[in-house]
């Protein structure tokens, strides 16, 4: 069985809200997109007291910061028109509060963002958008 119907099959009777099981449908097929493009697997769901990481990567010597958008249609727009300004910040502010806490490494980093479209078909739709946004001014890290 692949792994699209298994995560159906359980998540189905999971308690929750039905927005939660899909933004864990959609990290788990965001994940496994970047692994297969050969990016390594650091964390998941890193929180800060700003906010929260969807994933963190690496893709050679570069950090990458996941924003994972899962949605079942499109009928609202594109799943990443949701990462406003507002979310830039925090997204900002929590991959800093995560680079402080490896002690400010001197390495390069961006900000990816992973569409997942779960239209009901055996595999989601897997978008990934690289370096999607820059640190979002006026946040500046040297």
């Amino acid at each position: 069985m692949d792994w699209v119907r298994w995560w159906r099959r359980v998540s189905a009777g999971r308690p929750g809200p039905e927005h939660l099981r899909r933004g864990a449908f959609g990290e788990a097929a965001a994940r496994r997109h970047l692994e297969n493009r050969g990016l390594r697997f650091l964390a998941a769901n890193y929180r800060s007291g700003v906010g929260e990481i969807d994933l963190i990567m690496r893709d050679g010597p570069t950090l990458v910061f996941v924003e994972v958008k899962a949605r079942s249609s499109e009928a609202w727009g594109r799943p990443a028109d949701a990462v406003d300004r507002p979310k830039r910040l925090r997204l900002s502010d929590t991959a800093l509060a995560y680079l402080e806490e490896l002690g400010h490494p001197r390495v390069p980093f961006r900000f990816d963002i992973v569409e997942v479209l779960d239209l009901g078909g055996e595999e989601p739709e897997v978008r990934h958008l690289e370096n999607a946004f820059p640190l979002e001014p006026p946040r500046m890290y040297a």
